[in-house]
């Protein structure tokens, strides 16, 4: 016969534990709303800031920029930023970001590697690979932006990488997040489009070469500050269906156990009812 005490001590145990990822998910769907208006428009913004560059690129004379430029010596190493999170109970989100990771690059220990987010730089230490920086302690992750883009400029210049990656998951919607990278540095542009001269027919005061090498550093800034708004709403995304689904279970774990109770119960009575039975029977 079944314990009905134990019974009774999970089920106020899963009832508790539903209220609270009940909680956590409501927060994270607020956290996530905010998140994704910002990621959006950050997307749109970071879109038009590449749309520009890319029409003035079909105009520049010099490209001596830094940014441009290819190490003297091709070394076969990368500066690999990685953007994960600090904190778990967002599902399979950070798991699908490492799966992502280390079929990208076959020999992660190779790479230098940035983080943003403690979850990867526990993972990256698991696994034996060098962490030149952490960012993971200053939140928002946004602020570090400005420090994140000088420490790659600075990096890159001394001419160590052959170029630097951005990986992080991409917002596509609250029921999907994607595993991405993205090649920052060295900076390579599509070639513009050369039917469409909306692009390129317009004059620019005063110059178009110091236009260009004033707005690359906007451009790569832009781009890694998406990067990070893009990560923090994936993050908020993920942890409410992770505590959604937390919740289902545990409702649908208390109503097992519940039926589970009422049978242990109802066995119980009638057990007792059949040693009442048996023991008046055996009085007469």
């Amino acid at each position: 016969m079944a314990n009905i005490r134990l019974i009774k001590r999970r089920v106020k145990s899963a009832r508790n534990i539903a209220q609270i990822t009940k909680a956590m998910e409501l927060v994270a769907a607020s956290k996530m709303k905010k998140a994704q208006m910002t990621a959006l428009s950050s997307k749109l913004y970071a879109q038009k800031i590449y749309d520009m560059v890319l029409a003035l690129s079909a105009k520049v004379t010099d490209y001596s920029h830094p940014l441009f430029l290819k190490p003297p010596v091709m070394t076969g190493k990368r500066l690999v930023i990685s953007i994960s999170t600090n904190k778990g109970l967002c599902g399979g989100l950070n798991a699908s970001l490492f799966r992502f990771l280390i079929r990208e690059y076959k020999e992660l220990p190779k790479h230098d590697h940035v983080t943003v987010g403690r979850k990867g730089a526990d993972f990256l230490s698991r696994i034996g690979a060098p962490v030149v920086a952490d960012f993971s302690k200053s939140t928002p992750f946004v602020s570090i932006v400005p420090a994140l883009i000088e420490l790659v400029s600075r990096e890159y210049g001394r001419g160590l990488y052959d170029g630097v990656d951005l990986v992080y998951s991409e917002f596509v919607s609250s029921l999907k997040q994607v595993p991405r990278k993205k090649t920052i540095v060295p900076l390579v542009l599509d070639a513009p489009d050369k039917t469409d001269e909306s692009l390129t027919d317009f004059v620019i005061e005063p110059e178009v070469n110091e236009v260009f090498r004033i707005l690359l550093p906007h451009y790569l800034e832009n781009q890694v500050r998406d990067a990070v708004l893009q990560a923090e709403a994936s993050e908020h995304s993920a942890r409410m269906i992770a505590m959604r689904n937390a919740t289902d279970n545990a409702q649908s774990l208390i109503g097992d156990l519940t039926l589970a109770y009422n049978k242990a119960r109802q066995e119980r009575i009638t057990y007792e009812i059949l040693d009442l039975v048996t023991a008046r029977l055996a009085v007469e």
